[in-house]
């Protein structure tokens, strides 16, 4: 049985208790077993981190310490996945450039309102609207979907995977609220990501 720790907090804007109960359903109906953590002090438990399969984070912004950032980026380069979505894994953390190492993009800036905007993927298009995120990102992901900023035409990536050591990890920009996650293309997408992503 594969064993997924859910870390869920920060912004309550980004409904992280919510939003996370969705996909800790989900993975049980995959046959995951799940631990949710309100802490990011599970990032200090490396026995727990050693045997966990998979980490999904959903924390927006707040502060992470030193040995919370060195025990879950030694966790995911020894082999635990991490995923997540929007400002749960993008913006998380923003003075701390190591987690950002980790994902592979930070979050810089949304328009002020939602917007409707088409995301490509795969041969594929599909339509949200929600808060479209402008990111960085390392050259060295692997960009599975983008879109044009609505702003200026730039093509950003919306989705990207990347490894980590011997981790992999799942990033989609898009999941501001709710109901992002009852487009088909988005739910499937994090889904399939999680599965991904998992050791």
């Amino acid at each position: 049985m594969k064993t997924a720790l859910v870390v869920r907090g920060g912004w309550p804007g980004h409904v992280p208790v919510e939003a996370s109960d969705r996909y800790a359903g989900e993975l049980r109906a995959l046959g995951y077993q799940v631990t949710t953590s309100d802490t990011l002090d599970s990032y200090l438990d490396a026995e727990l981190l050693g045997r966990t399969d998979l980490i999904v984070q959903c924390w927006t912004m707040g502060e992470i310490t030193g040995p919370q950032v060195e025990g879950l980026t030694a966790a995911v380069r020894a082999g635990t996945g991490f995923a997540g979505w929007h400002g749960g894994i993008v913006d998380s953390f923003r003075t701390e450039t190591r987690y950002q190492l980790m994902t592979g993009g930070q979050f810089v800036y949304h328009p002020p309102q939602f917007v409707d905007y088409t995301v490509r993927a795969d041969g594929t298009k599909f339509d949200v609207h929600t808060e479209q995120y402008y990111v960085h990102t390392d050259p060295a992901v692997e960009v599975l979907a983008v879109t044009d900023f609505v702003e200026d035409g730039t093509t950003l990536p919306v989705t990207w995977t990347r490894k980590w050591g011997d981790g992999r990890v799942f990033v989609t920009t898009i999941g501001h609220k709710l109901d992002d996650f009852d487009v088909p293309e988005v739910d499937r997408m994090i889904i399939e990501g999680m599965s991904w992503a998992t050791r």
